[in-house]
């Protein structure tokens, strides 16, 4: 089996003086490397590709078709790049084709990693980079380096998007150490300026500016687009970002939200953090209660739901924090609440997903499915007349006030804290907090080639409880944060959808066995289809889990994880 897995190891510096370059490909020595070899010109043209539903993207990966003289290509790299001027990230390479069937590829660990992730279907062409790359290998006693000076056009929609040069340094083999001098060297010429994104980030960035005049279709499938990618989080550093216009910035992409901030330091009490933590979300959810009794928006409950779970999920994560004289009746409430918004937000989710499954069907076989979509909302309509009940409730209004009085009480609430060489600061506790959540996850290493689906669903919620932690403390942790969660998102967004799949087939099938010989024969065969593509959605996800569970398992990450609880 061809196979090829490496770190890549580079710097990267935007050309930003025309011909600012040119002089480091002819120069007779950099540093302590000499030339090997002239000046060799290449032109290669990569194609980036994902699935429909933004499969590598959202398990953290690019991948890129690259076609030069010699065939085609497909290498799969990890989207994060590392901080400083040598950037290192996980790169996978094989031997592909032209056409985007993965399974018509030769055999190699890079295909395998797209088949296991995306599944057989055909993958969708997200932009081209076509390059002329003028190449001069570099020589330090047993390092061996790759200059390139990069002529890029980014073509999206059949047409050049952005035009930019780019001096790379690859480091091929050897000791790393020599490259130092290269970046003292980069760094003090003012034509030159160190850049922490990907081409692909950049790239991006153009599709976005460019994006209100694109056809409706390909606006379409970049605003489905993950957000972390369309917006550049965690890829550029604000250095690299040329200012742009704010109505262009507007136009290019959805409204994001401003980011999140608890306001939580390592030299805080639990009892004062576990406070800020409830205040903010506690405020979110009020803010969500018109809105959720209006019903104009899915949004609003979504979001009101949202913030009860990250309340529950504090109490837990800051478990001992407070008097729990001061806190059971709150918390009683607060699962009284969170039941009734789930409810009603389950079967949104189940309502939203057969209707986007209908709108693929022939206009005739659609009303088949008129009997499951007819009971889900009928079932939707029970859920929310009791959560509007509940909202409506004495008992919602006393949590409101009891639930500002304990804000407002503060210190008073918290538990009685031992002598001044008691853990109690978030400094204390945060790493044991999050390694022992990190740990549950974990554990499910040596069942998982093995798991059943209630196993799955009880990953699913570790991942939780681990991303909820990460959440909490994630101010303090430093640079990595981010990636961290990221990663833990991207494991349980997985096995979300998986459990929805799950849900969906059970309740099919409960409505065909429970009106066997009611149903018309449309209605039976069109609700069967749909629990079939259920069923195989449930497969795919099983299939697929392997690379996005390694992501949050493996060494990479439990080293990042390491730095973040070492920066408390």
């Amino acid at each position: 089996m061809a196979m090829s897995h490496k770190i890549e190891v580079e710097m990267k510096y935007e050309v930003v003086t025309a011909g600012g370059g040119d002089r480091y490909l002819v120069a007779p020595e950099l540093g302590p490397f000499t030339p090997e070899g002239a000046v060799k010109s290449i032109r290669v043209e990569d194609r980036y590709v994902d699935s429909a539903d933004w499969a590598l993207d959202r398990a953290g990966f690019a991948a890129r078709l690259r076609k030069t003289s010699r065939g085609t290509q497909i290498s799969i790299k990890a989207r994060n790049l590392s901080g400083g001027r040598l950037q290192r990230r996980e790169e996978i390479e094989g031997p592909a084709d032209a056409g985007l069937i993965a399974a018509d590829w030769p055999h190699s660990q890079a295909r395998s990693v797209i088949l296991e992730l995306c599944g057989d279907a055909a993958l969708t062409e997200l932009l081209t980079i076509r390059q002329l790359r003028r190449v001069r290998s570099l020589g330090a006693g047993a390092t061996r380096a790759e200059l390139s000076l990069d002529e890029v056009e980014v073509l999206g929609d059949g047409r050049v998007l952005d035009r930019f040069e780019e001096l790379e340094v690859e480091l091929k083999r050897g000791d790393e150490t020599p490259l130092a001098a290269l970046v003292e060297i980069f760094d003090a010429d003012a034509g030159l300026r160190p850049v922490s994104r990907s081409k692909l980030n950049r790239a991006v960035k153009a599709i976005r500016t460019a994006m209100p005049s694109m056809p409706k279709d390909v606006q379409a499938r970049w605003l489905a687009a993950p957000p972390d990618l369309l917006a550049g989080i965690g890829s550029e550093s604000p250095a690299d970002v040329p200012a742009e216009p704010p109505a262009a910035a507007a136009a290019a992409s959805p409204a994001k939200p401003g980011p999140r901030t608890l306001g939580i330091s390592a030299e805080d009490s639990l009892p004062e953090a576990a406070g800020k933590v409830l205040q903010f979300h506690f405020a979110r959810m009020q803010r969500r209660e018109a809105g959720t009794r209006s019903g104009n928006d899915a949004e609003d409950l979504h979001d009101m739901r949202v913030a009860t779970r990250r309340m529950r999920a504090a109490w837990r994560v800051f478990d001992g924090a407070f008097k729990t004289s001061k806190t059971k009746k709150i918390r009683r409430h607060l699962e009284t609440i969170a039941d009734r918004l789930g409810a009603v937000r389950d079967l949104d989710v189940l309502i939203e997903g057969l209707e986007a499954y209908s709108v693929a069907l022939d206009e005739d076989q659609r009303p088949g499915l008129e009997p499951l979509l007819s009971l889900w909302r009928r079932q939707r309509a029970n859920a929310r007349t009791q959560l509007l009940g509940e909202l409506d409730s004495d008992r919602y209004a006393s949590f409101i006030e009891e639930m500002e009085a304990f804000l407002d009480a503060g210190a008073n609430a918290a538990a009685a804290v031992g002598p001044p060489t008691a853990p109690h600061r978030v400094r204390d506790r945060a790493a044991s907090e999050i390694w022992t959540a990190y740990e549950t996850v974990r554990a499910y290493e040596l069942v998982l080639p093995w798991a059943d689906i209630e196993t799955l669903h009880e990953l699913r919620i570790s991942t939780k409880w681990l991303r909820y932690t990460l959440e909490f403390f994630g101010e303090t942790l430093g640079p990595d944060s981010e990636r961290l969660l990221a990663r833990v998102g991207a494991l349980q967004d997985h096995l979300g959808g998986l459990h929805d799949a799950d849900v969906a087939t059970k309740l099919a099938r409960d409505l065909l066995v429970a009106r066997a010989g009611e149903l018309s024969k449309l209605e039976t065969e069109a609700i069967g289809a749909y629990l079939n593509s259920r069923e195989r959605e449930v497969a795919r996800r099983q299939r697929t889990l392997g690379p996005i569970w390694r992501a949050v398992n493996g060494a990479p990450f439990r080293r990042a994880l390491g730095r973040a609880a070492a920066s408390l």
